[in-house]
Protein backbone atom coordinates (compact mmCIF):
# COMPACT_ATOMS: atom_id res chain seq x y z
CA UNK A 1 0.00 0.00 0.00
CA UNK A 2 1.27 3.49 -0.86
CA UNK A 3 1.81 5.94 1.98
CA UNK A 4 -0.87 8.48 2.85
CA UNK A 5 0.46 11.99 3.46
CA UNK A 6 -1.21 13.73 6.39
CA UNK A 7 -1.35 17.42 7.22
CA UNK A 8 -2.55 17.75 10.82
CA UNK A 9 -3.77 21.15 12.04
CA UNK A 10 -4.85 22.29 15.45
CA UNK A 11 -7.81 24.67 15.32
CA UNK A 12 -7.35 28.44 15.55
CA UNK A 13 -7.36 30.31 18.83
CA UNK A 14 -10.42 30.67 21.06
CA UNK A 15 -11.10 32.97 23.99
CA UNK A 16 -10.83 29.95 26.27
CA UNK A 17 -7.33 29.19 24.97
CA UNK A 18 -6.34 32.68 26.06
CA UNK A 19 -7.97 32.17 29.47
CA UNK A 20 -6.34 28.70 29.92
CA UNK A 21 -9.86 27.30 30.33
CA UNK A 22 -10.47 23.63 29.48
CA UNK A 23 -12.76 23.17 26.48
CA UNK A 24 -12.77 19.42 25.92
CA UNK A 25 -16.06 18.55 24.21
CA UNK A 26 -17.64 21.95 24.90
CA UNK A 27 -18.36 23.83 21.67
CA UNK A 28 -16.40 27.09 21.88
CA UNK A 29 -16.07 29.27 18.74
CA UNK A 30 -12.91 30.82 17.36
CA UNK A 31 -12.08 34.35 18.45
CA UNK A 32 -10.99 37.03 15.96
CA UNK A 33 -7.37 35.85 16.11
CA UNK A 34 -8.50 32.27 15.52
CA UNK A 35 -10.56 33.26 12.49
CA UNK A 36 -7.52 35.07 11.07
CA UNK A 37 -5.33 32.04 11.75
CA UNK A 38 -7.83 29.79 9.97
CA UNK A 39 -7.71 32.00 6.88
CA UNK A 40 -3.92 32.06 7.00
CA UNK A 41 -3.55 28.29 7.15
CA UNK A 42 -6.07 27.95 4.35
CA UNK A 43 -4.04 30.30 2.16
CA UNK A 44 -0.84 28.43 3.04
CA UNK A 45 -2.35 25.18 1.75
CA UNK A 46 -4.26 26.67 -1.20
CA UNK A 47 -1.88 25.31 -3.84
CA UNK A 48 -1.21 21.92 -2.25
CA UNK A 49 -2.84 18.76 -3.65
CA UNK A 50 -5.43 17.87 -1.01
CA UNK A 51 -7.72 14.93 -1.71
CA UNK A 52 -9.93 15.33 1.37
CA UNK A 53 -10.28 17.17 4.67
CA UNK A 54 -11.52 15.50 7.85
CA UNK A 55 -12.36 17.59 10.90
CA UNK A 56 -13.55 17.25 14.44
CA UNK A 57 -17.20 18.28 14.46
CA UNK A 58 -16.61 20.78 17.28
CA UNK A 59 -17.07 24.36 16.07
CA UNK A 60 -13.54 25.61 16.66
CA UNK A 61 -12.07 22.84 14.52
CA UNK A 62 -14.87 22.86 11.96
CA UNK A 63 -14.54 26.61 11.31
CA UNK A 64 -10.80 26.16 10.81
CA UNK A 65 -11.41 23.26 8.43
CA UNK A 66 -13.97 25.28 6.47
CA UNK A 67 -11.32 27.91 5.75
CA UNK A 68 -8.98 25.19 4.46
CA UNK A 69 -11.76 23.67 2.36
CA UNK A 70 -12.60 27.04 0.84
CA UNK A 71 -8.96 27.67 -0.08
CA UNK A 72 -8.18 24.19 -1.43
CA UNK A 73 -11.54 23.13 -2.87
CA UNK A 74 -11.19 19.75 -1.15
CA UNK A 75 -14.28 18.01 0.26
CA UNK A 76 -14.80 18.38 4.01
CA UNK A 77 -16.13 15.57 6.22
CA UNK A 78 -16.96 15.74 9.96
CA UNK A 79 -15.32 13.07 12.13
CA UNK A 80 -16.29 12.77 15.80
CA UNK A 81 -13.29 10.51 16.37
CA UNK A 82 -11.04 13.58 15.99
CA UNK A 83 -12.62 15.41 18.93
CA UNK A 84 -10.52 16.68 21.81
CA UNK A 85 -10.18 14.52 24.92
CA UNK A 86 -13.31 14.65 27.04
CA UNK A 87 -12.34 16.23 30.36
CA UNK A 88 -15.57 15.63 32.26
CA UNK A 89 -15.91 18.01 35.21
CA UNK A 90 -12.67 19.80 34.23
CA UNK A 91 -14.46 21.31 31.25
CA UNK A 92 -15.23 25.00 31.67
CA UNK A 93 -12.65 25.44 34.46
CA UNK A 94 -9.30 27.20 34.27
CA UNK A 95 -6.03 25.43 35.06
CA UNK A 96 -5.82 27.38 38.32
CA UNK A 97 -9.39 26.48 39.34
CA UNK A 98 -8.61 22.80 38.82
CA UNK A 99 -5.47 23.13 40.97
CA UNK A 100 -7.41 24.92 43.72
CA UNK A 101 -10.61 22.89 43.70
CA UNK A 102 -9.40 19.38 42.82
CA UNK A 103 -5.75 19.12 43.93
CA UNK A 104 -5.60 15.30 43.94
CA UNK A 105 -7.01 15.03 40.44
CA UNK A 106 -4.85 17.94 39.29
CA UNK A 107 -1.73 16.11 40.44
CA UNK A 108 -2.61 12.99 38.44
CA UNK A 109 -3.38 15.21 35.45
CA UNK A 110 -0.05 17.08 35.70
CA UNK A 111 1.84 13.79 35.96
CA UNK A 112 0.08 12.55 32.80
CA UNK A 113 -1.22 9.42 34.50
CA UNK A 114 -2.31 7.36 31.45
CA UNK A 115 -5.22 5.81 33.34
CA UNK A 116 -6.54 8.94 35.07
CA UNK A 117 -10.15 9.69 34.11
CA UNK A 118 -11.50 13.09 35.24
CA UNK A 119 -14.75 12.88 37.18
CA UNK A 120 -17.90 13.45 35.20
CA UNK A 121 -17.42 11.06 32.31
CA UNK A 122 -14.01 12.11 31.05
CA UNK A 123 -11.46 10.12 29.04
CA UNK A 124 -8.05 8.86 30.14
CA UNK A 125 -4.97 9.51 28.02
CA UNK A 126 -4.92 5.82 27.14
CA UNK A 127 -8.51 6.02 25.93
CA UNK A 128 -7.73 9.11 23.88
CA UNK A 129 -4.68 7.53 22.30
CA UNK A 130 -6.64 4.40 21.32
CA UNK A 131 -9.44 6.51 19.82
CA UNK A 132 -7.10 8.71 17.78
CA UNK A 133 -5.00 5.80 16.53
CA UNK A 134 -8.11 3.90 15.44
CA UNK A 135 -9.68 6.95 13.78
CA UNK A 136 -6.56 8.03 11.89
CA UNK A 137 -5.88 4.48 10.72
CA UNK A 138 -9.40 4.23 9.28
CA UNK A 139 -9.20 7.63 7.56
CA UNK A 140 -5.68 7.24 6.16
CA UNK A 141 -6.42 3.77 4.78
CA UNK A 142 -9.02 5.33 2.47
CA UNK A 143 -6.42 7.52 0.76
CA UNK A 144 -3.32 5.54 -0.26
CA UNK A 145 -0.93 7.68 -2.30
CA UNK A 146 -2.90 10.85 -1.55
CA UNK A 147 -2.53 13.83 0.76
CA UNK A 148 -5.28 14.63 3.26
CA UNK A 149 -5.83 17.22 5.98
CA UNK A 150 -6.92 16.46 9.55
CA UNK A 151 -8.20 19.38 11.65
CA UNK A 152 -8.49 18.72 15.36
CA UNK A 153 -7.27 19.83 18.79
CA UNK A 154 -4.21 20.21 20.98
CA UNK A 155 -4.67 16.88 22.72
CA UNK A 156 -5.10 15.15 19.37
CA UNK A 157 -1.94 16.79 17.98
CA UNK A 158 -0.03 15.62 21.06
CA UNK A 159 -1.16 12.03 20.51
CA UNK A 160 -0.30 12.15 16.80
CA UNK A 161 3.23 13.30 17.61
CA UNK A 162 3.66 10.55 20.20
CA UNK A 163 2.33 7.89 17.84
CA UNK A 164 4.64 9.05 15.05
CA UNK A 165 7.73 9.18 17.28
CA UNK A 166 6.87 6.13 19.43
CA UNK A 167 6.94 8.20 22.61
CA UNK A 168 5.13 7.06 25.75
CA UNK A 169 2.11 9.01 26.95
CA UNK A 170 4.05 10.14 30.03
CA UNK A 171 7.15 11.33 28.15
CA UNK A 172 7.76 15.05 28.79
CA UNK A 173 6.59 17.22 25.90
CA UNK A 174 9.35 19.07 24.06
CA UNK A 175 7.29 19.98 20.96
CA UNK A 176 4.80 22.77 20.35
CA UNK A 177 1.04 22.51 19.88
CA UNK A 178 0.55 25.90 18.26
CA UNK A 179 -2.88 26.96 17.05
CA UNK A 180 -3.16 26.64 13.25
CA UNK A 181 0.39 25.32 12.79
CA UNK A 182 1.02 22.89 9.93
CA UNK A 183 2.20 19.42 10.99
CA UNK A 184 3.12 16.74 8.45
CA UNK A 185 3.13 12.96 8.84
CA UNK A 186 3.13 9.81 6.73
CA UNK A 187 0.96 6.76 7.33
CA UNK A 188 1.27 3.21 6.02
CA UNK A 189 -0.65 0.14 7.06
CA UNK A 190 2.56 -1.67 7.99
CA UNK A 191 4.33 1.10 9.92
CA UNK A 192 1.57 3.38 11.13
CA UNK A 193 2.52 7.04 11.51
CA UNK A 194 5.94 8.60 10.97
CA UNK A 195 6.91 12.24 11.46
CA UNK A 196 7.86 14.44 8.50
CA UNK A 197 7.69 17.99 9.90
CA UNK A 198 6.17 19.71 12.91
CA UNK A 199 4.87 23.12 13.98
CA UNK A 200 5.41 25.06 10.75
CA UNK A 201 4.15 28.56 11.56
CA UNK A 202 5.62 30.60 8.71
CA UNK A 203 2.09 31.59 7.70
CA UNK A 204 1.35 33.00 11.14
CA UNK A 205 2.59 35.86 13.28
CA UNK A 206 3.01 36.25 17.04
CA UNK A 207 -0.76 36.04 17.55
CA UNK A 208 -0.43 32.25 17.84
CA UNK A 209 -0.74 30.60 21.24
CA UNK A 210 0.61 27.30 22.50
CA UNK A 211 -1.60 25.94 25.27
CA UNK A 212 -1.41 22.54 26.87
CA UNK A 213 -4.99 21.59 26.03
CA UNK A 214 -7.51 23.01 23.60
Amino acid sequence: MQATRLIAIRHGETAWNVDTRIQGHLDIPLNDTGLWQARQVGQALAHEPVAAIYSSDLLRAWATAEAVAQATGAPLTPERGLRERCFGDFQGRTFQQIEDESPDQALRWRKRDPDFVPDGGGESLSMLRERIERTVHAIAARHPGQQIVLVAHGGVMDVLYRLATRLHLQAPRTWQLTNAAINRLLWTDSSGLTLVGWADTQHLDNASRDEIHS
